[in-house]
């Protein structure tokens, strides 16, 4: 009995949390909304381009790693927990273990090697995402400014007159992209704002469009701040930097509309900032910016800021 007198167990109510909390953990376990083909995936969504697969390997091996970590961690806590606990007949302190040179070489050599092997793959994978060496067949400049953006489609259509390489809207976008463009790239573009909405599925922002199995380079400034232009199943994404350009390229193998939204807090309407990616045959893709010829898109939107002294002194380092 407990010294109040009743005969009930004090572990009782622990039992009961555990119990309470581990039954909370199955049901936000399984009221995730998601199927068995989509766990494998573990949050990410469906890949739709050629790359993507590569980050999905790269994530799911890094759930992996931290599963087998976990796992480790907290079977040694429960084993001190279990096997060290103190008897219940017996009240003095149990030995002490201080610098015990396996156990501290351990714990520092374990985490080494984690962070190396993980290092070894981020770096390899980065290397291959970002590699620009393979000339792209479509180039756009994705254009972010405060609340929204503009797409600079760098191609030769018919109707449309000029020069990407010399064209002064293009004029901060550093030499080393426009060796790859097209020659009399005369160009069409389109503009978004906020309240734009897309009109086949009714997502807000303006839409890119995009051929199927080509290699897509986007070339990423800025008018104003930091934004970062992210297309949820393509895996990637990208600051856009002002006085900076980034890139990268990607090969879409899906057709469809897919959404994206800037991934970089940039003010107050930040969340406005959306955008959706149709990914349609080569065919309609050329239709579509002799479209936005005919409407008298062409040409090219300013393109961003101009880089600072500081990141052209770096280019030029690095030539």
């Amino acid at each position: 009995m407990s010294p109040n007198g009743s005969d009930r167990s004090p572990r009782r109510p622990m039992r009961r949390k555990l119990l309470q909390a581990l039954t909370a953990g199955l049901v936000l376990a399984t009221a995730t909304g998601c199927t068995y083909k989509d766990f494998p995936r573990l949050g990410m969504p469906t890949p739709t381009t050629e790359e993507a697969p590569r980050v999905l390997s790269l994530w799911q091996g890094s759930w992996a790693a931290a599963l087998a970590v976990g796992v480790l961690v907290w079977g040694l806590i429960l084993w001190s927990c279990f096997f060290h606990r103190r008897s219940r007949t017996k009240v003095e302190v149990p030995p002490q273990t201080r610098y015990n040179m396996p156990i501290e070489a351990l714990y520092t050599v374990v985490p080494l090697i984690i962070v190396s092997v993980l290092f070894y793959f981020t770096a390899r994978d980065e290397s291959k995402l970002l590699d620009l060496s393979k000339k792209p067949d479509v180039t756009v400049n994705v254009v972010g400014y405060q609340w929204s953006w503009a797409f600079n489609y760098i191609e030769p259509v018919p109707g449309s007159k000029g020069n990407a390489k010399t064209d002064p809207n293009l004029a901060t976008i550093p030499d080393r992209f426009k060796n790859d463009f097209p020659a009399n790239a005369g160009g069409v573009y389109e503009v978004g704002v906020p309240g734009e909405r897309n009109p086949q599925t009714g997502n807000p922002g303006p839409t890119l469009w995009l051929p199927k199995g080509k290699t897509v380079r986007f070339v990423l400034t800025s008018r104003d701040v930091i934004h970062d232009f992210w297309v949820l199943p393509f895996l990637m994404k990208q600051d856009v930097v002002p006085g900076h350009t980034n890139s990268f390229q990607v090969t879409p193998n899906q057709e469809g509309t897919f959404r994206g939204k800037c991934a970089e807090l940039c003010g107050q309407d930040h969340s406005r900032m959306l955008f959706n990616v149709k990914v349609v045959s080569p065919e309609r893709y050329e239709q579509h910016l002799k479209d936005l010829a005919k409407k008298g898109q062409t040409g090219y939107v300013p393109a961003g800021i101009a880089q600072t002294s500081h990141e052209k002194n770096r280019e030029t380092n690095n030539l």
